[in-house]
């Protein structure tokens, strides 16, 4: 009962001003978390954890040789961690400067700009009929796919994407994908979709596709070799026969949330 009226206590103390320093806390979390996401700060981020509880299980252990090479540990890591990251440090403050707005405008520009080299690179290939595999990450990273492939972290143009998908080339075969405004590896695996009902007439790159967005919320655009037509995977669907100005309004919907007065096109699976 003694927790409980401790608990009861602080609610009936806790006032706006509490709220508001809760949600400025969790607010500050969540943006340090979105920021090492994927990074190895991660990493040394689960190694700090662990130095953390073994500080504690040596003094509950009575560990008086670990407890003491970690107390004289941390003046020294404070330092190393300053230095090792310097630039993630660097790109937090910035982050965090930026107004809301203005990374709101920003974020939507260059959206659209990858966007138009994403359909100019497509109609490129699909004239030439060259067969390619476009991933875009949205909300769900894709790390363990770029992990994959070959690491590029490059400007996104349409020369670019369509050097790479040229035949011969070292990269050409797998998909490449987009992690925000960059080009974050190309020839990565994607999961084969395993859906009976997807349409016998598509191969590996288009079944490849569908099972990137079964697993994930990525949008996938996929040129044919045999045909040249563009496709548009989402959702676990397809959208097959699109022309460049129909797959840059669809491209414009999903990833800037702009939405057109027509119809809208449903994934299919043949």
């Amino acid at each position: 009962m003694t927790i409980v009226e401790s608990i009861l206590s602080v609610l009936r103390h806790f006032g706006w001003w509490d709220i508001l320093d809760v949600l400025i806390v969790a607010v500050a979390i969540y943006e340090i978390l979105k920021l090492i996401r994927g990074t190895r700060a991660v990493q040394m981020g689960l190694g700090a954890g662990l130095l953390v509880l073994l500080f504690y299980l040596s003094r509950w252990g009575h560990l008086e040789t670990v407890n003491w090479l970690i107390r004289n540990m941390v003046g020294y890591l404070v330092f190393a961690l300053i230095v090792l990251f310097q630039a993630d440090i660097r790109r937090a403050l910035a982050h965090f400067g930026r107004t809301p707005f203005g990374s709101y405008f920003g974020r939507t520009q260059r959206a659209e700009e990858t966007i138009e080299e994403v359909v100019v690179a497509a109609g490129m290939l699909s004239t030439q009929r060259v067969g390619c595999i476009i991933a875009i990450e949205r909300s769900i990273g894709l790390r363990n796919y770029i992990e994959g492939g070959i690491p590029l972290d490059a400007t996104i143009t349409y020369d670019l994407l369509v050097t790479i998908f040229r035949p011969g080339t070292p990269l050409h075969d797998g998909a490449v994908i987009i992690q925000g405004e960059r080009v974050a590896a190309a020839a990565c695996f994607l999961p084969l979709t395993v859906n009976p009902r997807v349409s016998k007439d598509f191969g590996t790159r288009h079944r490849a596709a569908i099972g990137l967005t079964e697993e994930t919320d990525a949008v996938t655009v996929i040129v044919s070799e045999e045909t040249g037509r563009i496709s548009l995977a989402l959702d676990g669907g397809i959208e097959s026969g699109l022309t460049t100005d129909a797959l840059r309004a669809r491209l414009h919907e999903l990833l800037t949330g702009r939405h057109e007065a027509r119809e809208q096109p449903r994934p299919s699976y043949e």
